[in-house]
């Protein structure tokens, strides 16, 4: 657990392409080991010119080792909350389910449509004889995503390079490993879907599970399947902009960072997630086992530590 004066309570959660963050100096790294198991990779601690700490976290491991399905979402959510960590920036590589957002573009979404097929553990309550029903219509930090979208937006223009940023936007989880096929990108499509990915979710329900703000910065590499008279999405055409697109995230952290950790410093920022689990949680009953509760009180000390 971080002490009073190794506060980190920003962590950035690295997608494809996103293994490092640039300009900073690094601590230390970390590697809690978690109810749920290790983090996909250790969590590198750096600082801030100001001083200030943050925690990076490379969701598909430093090597790209862990496919979407089998991220260990739990224990990287767990493992940042247990150093500390109260709001989450994370980045995705996505595809593109409408014209105006061009490969190379960023998007701030808002809302998600869930289309994985419960292979992914989605709970820290899962397996336990605790349950929980947490509230998930805004499934993003509406604060965070409100307070990165004018910042990431100046960023982008101050860049000079044209690329755009979406906001309002909803993304499609899917399973995978696999693409979309051409209809079923056509129906996300009609649902309303603009963005699709593979890992945003179960990571924004579990962030939200643990009371941390949690916005995604998503960098759209390839138009899905869903265009007529277009090739299909391939690896090798997401590749294309893949290392533009890590490059210019690497720039926007950089640059927002510093500002992103002072206001979490000030709290209202997280004002949204700080006691959204206190109703969650149904009452407290005979047949809940010790252990379970004691197994939550990892994540959510707030409501378990005094049976821990």
């Amino acid at each position: 657990m971080a002490t009073e004066n190794e506060k980190v309570l920003v962590g950035v959660i690295g997608g494809s392409g996103l293994y490092h963050l640039d300009n900073l100096t690094f601590v230390k790294t970390v590697n809690p080991d978690t109810p749920w198991g290790y983090p996909s990779s250790p969590i590198t601690i750096c600082s801030l010119p100001s001083g200030s700490l943050i925690a990076f976290l490379a969701r598909h491991g430093p090597h790209h080792t862990f496919s979407p399905s089998t991220v260990p979402s739990r224990a990287n959510i767990a493992a940042l909350k247990s150093i500390g960590v109260r709001a989450i920036l994370a980045f995705s590589a996505v595809g593109s389910l409408r014209e105006e957002i061009a490969p190379g573009h960023f998007a701030i979404p808002t809302q998600i449509i869930d289309r994985t097929k419960g292979i992914r553990p989605a709970s820290f309550f899962e397996g336990t004889t605790i349950v929980a029903h947490t509230a998930f219509g805004d499934p993003f930090s509406v604060k965070l995503v409100k307070w990165l979208e004018g910042r990431v937006e100046k960023v982008l223009q101050e860049e000079g390079r044209g690329v755009v940023l979406h906001k309002e936007k909803c993304i499609i989880c899917m399973e995978g490993p696999q693409f979309s096929t051409r209809a079923e990108s056509i129906m996300y499509r009609s649902w309303g879907g603009d963005l699709i990915n593979m890992s945003v979710l179960p990571e924004a329900k579990l962030a939200r599970e643990a009371e941390l703000s949690y916005a995604l910065v998503a960098t759209a590499t390839d138009y899905d399947s869903w265009r007529p008279h277009s090739e299909v999405v391939t690896a090798a055409e997401v590749f294309k902009t893949l290392q533009s697109n890590a490059d210019t995230a690497r720039h926007v952290a950089a640059t927002i960072l510093e500002e992103l950790c002072a206001a979490t410093l000030q709290g209202d920022l997280l004002s949204e997630e700080k006691g959204s689990m206190q109703f969650s949680i149904m009452p407290r009953s005979a047949a809940q086992k010790e252990e379970d509760a004691q197994k939550l009180a990892f994540v959510l000390p707030e409501y378990f530590n005094s049976t821990a």
